[in-house]
């Protein structure tokens, strides 16, 4: 509008300076000033990020894919980004002990609807968190380095993801698209709903009775087993019936799967005797 830079898309070069943008004026646009108008236009209607910049009021706006993002001061920023990171290290620790809680539940067969709920509602809390730290660290750049430290450092948790539980509670014959929708449809809750573990279970697909009894097929304790082929742990998914059946499996009754040996057989036995001890160990001290 007064003097705008134009550069390529790698934001290596200028291409021109002093440029004067007029975009089509019948694009809609929320903004009051003229630059920000025009920025917010340019934007629209090229397709490209615009920054505008505002000395007087010691503003920088990005707009890109129809959003505004105001860039803020690097006080501003580092102060947020560590309570990201404190909010994300405690909220981590919360994920892990609902996981062991429900993975006793589960070897108990006691687990409710409202505590597979209560689990997907953390890892969401989680993932949130974890994506605008990461927004954060963006911004900062090289000023940003500890905070990337420290979230990968917390990222690398071998934490599940919902899609992990929701495949566990989830009907047998559900399709991957299926499984995917239903994910993507959790990541889309506003903050408000993420709250409300029965808006999370319904949109789950999981129903709406928080009380009522669930049992896992077993696909996250199988995961657990470091050395567990993804191909043979649905076998042992399809060859028994649930998580129960599949705990009370003989060495027997685990070689007569297609892809297990009398070795594998003997470490899928302890592993999961393991996690069974730990898991019930943990609950009770």
């Amino acid at each position: 509008m007064d003097g705008a830079i134009v550069c390529d898309k790698d934001a290596s070069t200028l291409l021109a300076a002093g440029v004067q943008l007029l975009p089509d004026p019948s694009i809609e646009t929320n903004e009051s000033g003229t630059r920000h108008r025009t920025a917010e236009r340019v934007a629209k209607q090229t397709g490209f990020p615009v920054i505008a910049v505002s000395a007087s009021m010691s503003l920088i706006s990005v707009y890109t894919e129809g959003i505004r993002h105001t860039v803020e001061d690097t006080q501003s920023l580092m102060g947020r980004a560590n309570q990201a990171i404190r909010t994300l290290d405690s909220y981590t620790e919360r994920l892990e002990q609902v996981l062991q809680q429900l993975s006793s539940l589960e070897i108990e067969a006691s687990a409710t609807l409202r505590d597979v709920a209560a689990t997907l509602q953390r890892m969401e809390m989680v993932r949130r968190i974890t994506v605008e730290a990461g927004h954060y660290v963006v911004e900062l750049g090289d000023i940003g380095r500890l905070v990337a430290l420290q979230l990968e450092e917390l990222t690398t948790h071998n934490l599940p993801q919902s899609w992990v539980v929701l495949r566990d509670y989830l009907p047998r014959d559900t399709s991957p698209e299926q499984l995917q929708n239903y994910v993507t449809a959790l990541e889309a809750l506003d903050d408000k709903d993420i709250v409300d573990l029965t808006t999370i279970a319904r949109t789950s697909g999981l129903g709406e009775d928080l009380e009522a009894h669930l049992h896992p097929h077993g696909h996250r304790l199988l995961a657990g087993i470091k050395s567990m082929p993804g191909a043979v742990a649905d076998r042992l998914v399809d060859n028994f019936d649930g998580l129960q059946s599949l705990m009370a499996a003989s060495l027997d009754d685990l070689r007569a799967v297609d892809g297990i040996g009398e070795q594998r057989a003997r470490v899928i036995r302890e592993s999961l005797s393991r996690m069974a001890e730990s898991s019930l160990l943990e609950r009770f001290m």
